[in-house]
């Protein structure tokens, strides 16, 4: 186990950080030193730190704290997330559907849940759509997401969460998502995405072209850019 931090070295850590956010951090730790004492841990030491720092970044960016998205730790795990798409290009039909769906439901946002392995970041996350049912935007069968990004071998470790949720906004967007108002929503499953995934990445290995491609080099910079 690591030694405590110096005060200082962890009130910098800590800085931009809100008061709510923090305690979920101190909760993590604390459960991964008891886990630790009951010989019960989980996951890697190597993807449990680049989680909590994905997380510390996340919870200090412009882009949470501005409300573009929330995120939830399923369970307190540090390897599942669900994160809520709270917003979208507001003159896409999209964001008019969000709109819709908030009156008839009370949800105006997209739920996606990020299964993360052992070997993250040298792995992408499992990515995909829990809710509403959406048609288009590279959404497949149970909810997966088409994006080469999520791929082995689209993926960089040099990639951020943050990044990665951002460029599937933009995603759903440039590929025309819209709302499946009346769907069975029962037609999403971690199962069904998986087959769905799984089936995708056999077709791309035979022919590169099903995925839709990022302009310019394949960098965290350039994530916002699809075409």
């Amino acid at each position: 186990m690591k030694e405590e931090e110096p005060v200082e070295g962890k009130k910098a850590e800590d800085d931009g950080i809100g008061k709510e956010n923090l305690a979920i951090l101190e909760k993590i730790k604390k459960n991964q030193r008891q886990d630790y004492l009951n010989g019960a841990v989980s996951g890697s030491v190597q993807a449990t730190d680049r989680l909590m720092k994905e997380l510390r970044d996340i919870y200090r960016s412009a882009s949470f704290k501005g409300g573009n998205y929330a995120v939830e730790l399923m369970n307190d795990s540090l390897y599942d997330w669900n994160v809520k798409l709270l917003k979208v290009d507001e003159d896409s039909a999209l964001h008019s559907d969000l709109q819709i769906l908030k009156e008839k439901e009370g949800a105006d946002f997209i739920l996606l849940n990020f299964t993360f392995k052992d070997n993250f970041p040298f792995d992408p996350p499992f990515v995909r759509v829990v809710s509403p049912v959406l048609s288009g935007g590279y959404v497949l069968g149970g909810g997966a997401i088409c994006m080469e990004l999520l791929t082995k071998q689209g993926w960089s470790s040099a990639y951020s969460v943050e990044s990665v949720i951002m460029q599937i906004s933009a995603t759903l967007v440039k590929g025309k998502a819209r709302v499946q108002f009346g769907a069975n929503k029962n037609q999403y499953s971690l199962t069904r995405a998986q087959q769905s995934y799984k089936s995708l990445v056999q077709i791309h290995e035979k022919n590169a072209s099903n995925f839709p491609k990022l302009q310019g080099e394949k960098s965290p910079a350039n994530l916002s850019s699809i075409g």
